[in-house]
């Protein structure tokens, strides 16, 4: 649950306050049915080769990186935590790593359990046996280092994207009887472990499914279970269905079947994301033993030679591909972080997310689940191949991402590909397999960047095929192609822009999507053209067998193989939208309704321009209106209806086109029109002498947590007297905190297109503070 936190703006001045009660689930209790805690606070650190240990709180990184990552740390590390804890007669303890990079070797009071490999999956250690009743130490030795046997394989200073090291995922201490419903991954079981849950036949009057559910007994003599299960739909309705009880043998496992059936339900769909309450009870002996609790959709999905269906309507799937990176943490983030990215990318008008390129955190798919995002799912892997043991990982990348990730509705495709690698036609065809097995149903939907028959879609980057036509006749239509990749490394490259009549006469530099926001207005308006000549191109193919696209992509990102940012995305790293962000918002349709209160929706009109001395005199606006009126200082420059051209005759919203001939400081305001009224305005103005700074800071809808420790982006915005935003200002700001947690970055930073940024980190339990930007150049009228 979140909860809000208030804060009040002041000149140059921020002041943020929250509260909260946190219960340390290391004291002993009584034996509940089911238990599980976060186990992220009271831990200790310290890299190979020092001396002293550092208190952290998890998710945490062995290092905070600079801006531009050009050396990102690697090595060992070890992270112990001391608790105590009463373990009850007859039960089971467990501690979840929900990610570590990338191999990890697990300790209880000095006795190995466990080694793991792979930086993106879960892993479960049974810690029951190893426990004492007075202080226990839990150690981890994590080693971040090139492994070419485990994914993605590559060797860090030639791989697209960087893999950040430590316990950087949430850790939970797992408590349950003897007698217990197990764990999906642990349970290494194939189709099974854990709930699963798959429906088959799905209408508006009826949906008809199974559930799985996997228990075992560890008691010394037989158990008589039965298994319970209450799906509640938001409106409290409730469904229970129930099996007959069953005996089960002293340290046995058996999976009990439930057949489900609902009754006019509710569907998941890209608008209205409508979800269930499923909870599943262990019953024996007329008690209750255990408690497991999911959130559901039901939906139907059907990919056909016409196209994809979800419901039993045709669409046309838009999206964006998504690292999971932040600025200085790397990795480290937390759960509302990931939230807060998944409704950043909805309110940019998407709805579907590439994960790439792997697994990213259950809680972001959570969040898709709950904003009607599609995911594809994908495996670790980026232009690496190897045989042997490289290979047997990865398999076994599938089977715990499908484990892990199966039973959410946002999952529409599983990438069992490893991105643009030269994968042999046996792999793939075991990929492709192992999946099935994993997912024995009809609409479980394989995608693969190569062309192999095993694959049910296609997903080739743009930049994969040839100009002009790409893809959009590929087979004449007979293979459901969907564009993983498409805006970026095409034009990056120089093999496009065949529309853009003036892409000649540009500099090298000017032609590129890789734009930082301070990069200026006409490289930032270039980036846009880019895009959106691209989308329309894509769209050319929509009923010849391609059923969507993503763009690369959403926010910047380090990769451990350049020493820049790769700044292709329509946000910067800091996630504050550059001009491309505004022309993918305007394609949704102005009455398209989204059934969520943090969705961005309606009509929209946005001006791409700062309207300053160095600003384009051919003025675009992003808009979804029918009509848009442009004033200069009051006075009518042009209504109108969109500019349609050869790179915009497919888009759902057209961009709007002013040529003012010259440049006049003062107002421009844009004013959007359906059926002849105004329904969206935009108003940028020439900013004066830049004469304070307003900080604000970014929820996206998501109060800090008061459970967790959370982070979030702090702005210091350049203004004039009259609250105009002055995007020339390049001065040195300097944050300052008081109160409890941190902030994290360069400080004093330089603003970059008159906005400085910062990360402030909470502590659970106590998110009271303050946070002061100031600025020497300022300080005479910021006071």
């Amino acid at each position: 649950m979140r909860l809000s936190k208030g804060f009040s703006q002041l000149p140059a001045l921020i002041l943020l306050m929250g509260w909260g009660i946190f219960s340390s689930c290391e004291k002993p209790q009584e034996l509940q049915p089911s238990v599980t805690s976060s186990f992220n606070e009271g831990w200790e650190f310290v890299k190979d080769g020092a001396k002293d240990w550092v208190k952290v709180t998890v998710p945490h990184t062995p290092k905070v990186e600079p801006l531009v990552v050009n050396d990102q740390w690697q090595g060992a590390c070890t992270y112990r935590k001391v608790f105590t804890l009463k373990k009850a007669e007859n039960e089971k303890v467990w501690i979840e790593f929900e990610g570590v990079m990338s191999n990890a070797t697990v300790f209880l009071n000095g006795q190995k359990l466990t080694n793991h490999k792979g930086g993106y999956l879960p892993f479960v250690v049974d810690i029951s046996d190893q426990l004492t009743d007075g202080e226990n130490e839990l150690k981890v030795n994590v080693l971040n280092v090139d492994d070419p046997t485990i994914p993605p394989g590559k060797a860090l200073d030639v791989l697209d994207f960087n893999t950040f090291g430590g316990i950087y995922r949430d850790v939970n201490l797992i408590r349950k009887q003897k007698l217990y419903i197990t764990h999906p991954v642990a349970a290494d079981k194939p189709a099974g472990g854990g709930l699963l849950v798959h429906f088959d036949k799905v209408s508006k009057t009826v949906a008809e499914g199974i559930l799985k559910v996997h228990v075992k007994n560890e008691f010394d003599e037989e158990q008589t279970v039965q298994a319970i299960a209450r799906l509640t739909d938001k409106e409290g309705k409730e469904t229970i269905f129930q099996t007959e009880e069953k005996a089960m043998a002293a340290g046995s496992d058996q999976e009990f079947l439930l057949q489900l059936e609902v009754q006019n339900p509710k569907l998941w769909n890209l608008q209205d994301p409508q979800l269930y309450e499923l909870q599943v009870e262990l019953v024996s002996n007329g008690q209750q033993v255990d408690i497991e609790k999911e959130r559901i959709g039901i939906r139907k999905i059907r990919l056909t030679s016409e196209g994809l269906f979800l419901n039993d309507e045709r669409i046309f799937v838009t999206g964006t591909n998504r690292h999971q990176e932040y600025p200085y943490v790397g990795y480290a983030i937390s759960e509302n972080s990931n939230w807060r990215d998944a409704v950043k990318i909805k309110n940019a008008g998407f709805d579907f997310v590439r994960l790439s390129h792997y697994p990213q955190d259950e809680s972001f798919m959570e969040a898709c689940d709950e904003l009607g995002l599609i995911l594809m799912d994908a495996i670790p892997g980026w232009q690496f191949f190897a045989e042997g043991q490289f290979s047997e990982n990865a398999i076994r990348d599938i089977r715990d991402m499908v484990r892990r990730d199966r039973n959410h509705p946002s999952v529409f495709f599983w990438e069992v590909s490893l991105n643009e690698s030269p994968m042999t036609p046996e792999f793939m065809e075991k990929a492709n397999n192992v999946l099935k097995e994993e997912l024995p149903f009809e609409d479980t939907y394989s995608a693969g960047w190569m062309d192999h028959p095993s694959y049910d879609l296609f997903i080739p980057a743009r930049q994969h095929s040839k100009p002009p036509h790409y893809w959009n006749n590929y087979k004449d239509g007979q293979r459901n192609v969907f564009i993983s990749e498409y805006g970026d490394w095409e034009y990056y490259a120089q093999n496009a822009g065949f529309n853009q009549t003036a892409f000649e006469g540009l500099k090298e530099e000017e032609r590129t999507s890789r734009q930082l926001r301070g990069a200026g207005e006409k490289r930032l308006l270039q980036q846009a053209l880019n895009y959106q000549e691209a989308s329309n191109s894509n769209l050319r193919g929509k009923v010849l067998g391609t059923i969507g696209m993503s763009n690369w992509l959403m926010f910047d990102y380090n990769r451990g193989y350049a020493n820049d940012i790769e700044s292709s995305g329509i946000s910067d790293i800091f996630r504050i939208p550059k001009f491309a962000h505004d022309f993918y918002k305007s394609q949704r349709p102005a009455d398209q309704k989204v059934h969520h209160g943090m969705v961005e929706q309606g009509p929209m009109v946005s001006i791409a321009s700062h309207w300053n001395q160095e600003s384009e005199t051919t003025v675009r606006v992003f808009s979804n209106c029918e009509e848009v009126a442009l004033y200069l200082n009051g006075a009518l420059v042009e209504k109108k209806k969109p500019t349609v051209n050869a790179m915009s005759d497919q888009l759902q919203a057209p961009p709007f086109e002013f040529d003012l001939q010259e440049f006049k400081a003062g107002e421009l305001e844009a004013k959007g029109y359906i059926n002849g009224e105004v329904v969206a305005t935009d108003v940028v103005t020439t900013a004066g002498e830049v004469a304070n700074l307003a900080v604000s800071i970014d929820y996206s809808g998501i109060p800090l947590s008061n459970e967790k420790q959370d982070l979030v982006f702090v702005y210091a915005k350049a203004v004039d007297s009259n609250g105009n935003y002055n995007a020339e200002f390049e001065g040195e700001v300097k944050f300052e905190l008081e109160g409890k947690g941190m902030l994290i970055g360069q400080n004093p930073v330089k603003a970059e297109a008159g906005i400085a940024s910062i990360l402030y980190r909470s502590v659970p339990n106590d998110t009271t503070f303050q946070i002061k930007a100031t600025s020497y150049e300022l300080e005479a009228t910021s006071k």
